[in-house]
Order: structure tokens, then sequence, then C-alpha cells
């Protein structure tokens, strides 16, 4: 399994309108084969910041996920809306609660 974990910078005044295509993108995320859990979360800590957690069967998937049409029309999006440079962790997961 692959684990993602991003976290956007967003600009405060477009925060609305971040959610609004994340959640337009999560529901296309949902039809993907091979993607096992997409979130979209709020950073308690700093509340202009967005935090996906990603789970992929494997990289095939990861990398299916990346050139989906809807990713790309939503990445192409995301420079308007974000105010700096996302943070994105890769991690292979080596145990769960569902093992």
């Amino acid at each position: 399994m692959i684990s993602v974990i991003a976290k956007l910078p967003i600009k405060e005044d477009k925060m609305d309108e971040a959610v609004a295509a994340i959640k337009e993108l999560v529901k296309d995320v949902a039809k993907e084969k091979g993607t096992l859990l997409y979130t979209l979360n709020r950073d308690s800590k700093n509340p202009n910041t967005l935090v996906f957690m990603e789970r992929y069967k494997d990289k095939d998937a990861l990398n299916a996920h990346s050139a989906t049409p809807h990713f790309k029309v939503f990445f192409a999006k995301s420079g308007v809306l974000l105010s700096g440079k996302p943070e994105i962790a890769f991690m292979e997961e080596i145990a769960s609660a569902k093992d």
C-alpha cells in the first residue's frame, strides 16, 4: 500500500472556492480503481491549510490517479487557490488497523 499526505496552503479568500473544487474532485476520485482512501481535512492548527489523506493499492494506482483528466483539471486550477507550495509526503504503509 502507498499512503500520501498532501498539505495545501490555501489563500484565505479562496477557501470556499478550494473546498468546492476539491469536493468535485473527490466525487471523481471515488470511482478510481485502486484508490482506497481519499479524504479532505482542515488542519486544526492552521485553518488555511487543507490536508488530503490518501491511500492507494500500489504505485500503479497512485500513478493512474495522477494521470486522470479530473486530477489534471484540478491541478491546473489549483495555482490560483494556493498561497504557497504544497507539502507532499509519500509513504509505504507497513501496518494498519484493518490488517
